[in-house]
């Protein structure tokens, strides 16, 4: 293995920079070359791609964002698209990449190898933290510090007015963001696609509060679990309480990588390239208990992972 590619997929995530720099910098110090990729797969296609170095990497650890930056690609999608990357992998002479991303991003990685045998490796980066095979995916811990410093600001405009607060947050159809950010910031209710709900439930929790002398109420939802404006409207309509609604978005997205992202950034960085080194085709690094580890991508994504039931039931309990 003397040269190795690299890129960023799918949605950023905040330590992507820091990754980008640990693998750089890593598969220089054991002598290997490093092609950055533009623009996700789009410029695996388009060969917008081109050599890094030391230097390229200078200064980016406490960086949001990607500065390889990020598309998606529906032609990559096809064998066609497909073929035409790999008609650029040999002209820049790549003999192993390193994606990271997330679940859409490695199976597009997956189909990739299944094709033209390149060996890959996948560093899982979202701030959903909904890929199994891994504790925690690179983003998760900064996203649910900027859910949670949102839910501080809120409550003192909540107590102010005397008001319910709805924060609906990301997370696509988990609720890993809602439940950490939820339980880290005091929400009253907490919303997630893993845990069924009764509207009726959440309103006389609101009613029970306020009865005995609450000035406000939070609650988080996930983005996957309910709408925030559906559930003001329901809440409104039986309680007659007046609730606002704020939804956080791509804020959480952005921003300084938290110190805890960037380690764990640095961490599955540098061991992707250590299994290229070792011969590894279709490997995803990951946390496991603490410790880095590797696993068959396939077999990543052919498990599942859903939020601890037991840290919801805990949540339930500090805020009754």
């Amino acid at each position: 293995m003397q040269r190795i590619g690299l890129l960023t997929s799918g949605g950023d995530a905040p330590g992507m920079n820091a990754c980008i720099r640990a693998v750089v910098r890593k598969a220089i110090y054991h002598g290997l070359e490093v092609i950055g990729i533009k623009r996700g797969f789009s410029g695996f296609i388009e060969a917008d791609m081109g050599p890094m170095n030391v230097s390229s990497v200078a200064d980016i650890v406490q960086r949001g964002g990607t500065i390889l930056h990020t598309a998606r690609s529906d032609q990559f999608l096809t064998p066609e698209g497909r073929a035409k990357a790999y008609g650029n992998i040999k002209r820049f002479g790549i003999q192993g990449l390193v994606v990271i991303g997330g679940d859409g991003s490695f199976r597009g990685a997956i189909s990739f190898n299944r094709e033209h045998n390149l060996p890959i490796v996948g560093v899982p980066a979202t701030i959903d933290n909904d890929i199994p095979g891994t504790d925690c995916t690179i983003g998760f811990d900064t996203a649910v510090n900027t859910a949670v410093e949102a839910i501080n600001k809120i409550r003192d405009t909540a107590t102010s007015h005397e008001r319910a607060f709805i924060i609906e947050v990301m997370g696509r159809q988990s609720g890993f963001i809602a439940l950490a950010a939820g339980l880290a910031g005091g929400a009253e209710s907490i919303l997630v696609p893993e845990r069924p709900f009764k509207y009726e439930e959440i309103c006389e929790r609101l009613i029970r509060g306020f009865h005995r002398g609450k000035l406000h109420s939070i609650i988080v939802v996930a983005e996957g679990a309910t709408g925030g404006m559906e559930l003001a409207s329901k809440i409104k309509a039986q309680t007659g309480i007046d609730t606002k609604v704020t939804i956080l978005g791509h804020l959480q997205r952005g921003g300084s990588p938290s110190a805890a992202d960037r380690i764990l950034a640095s961490r599955l960085g540098a061991k992707s390239v250590e299994l290229l080194m070792e011969g590894a085709t279709k490997m995803m690094v990951g946390i496991n208990k603490g410790e880095v580890y590797h696993i068959d991508i396939e077999e990543s994504l052919a498990g599942t992972k859903s939020v601890d039931l037991e840290m919801y039931n805990l949540a339930n309990i500090l805020s009754a």
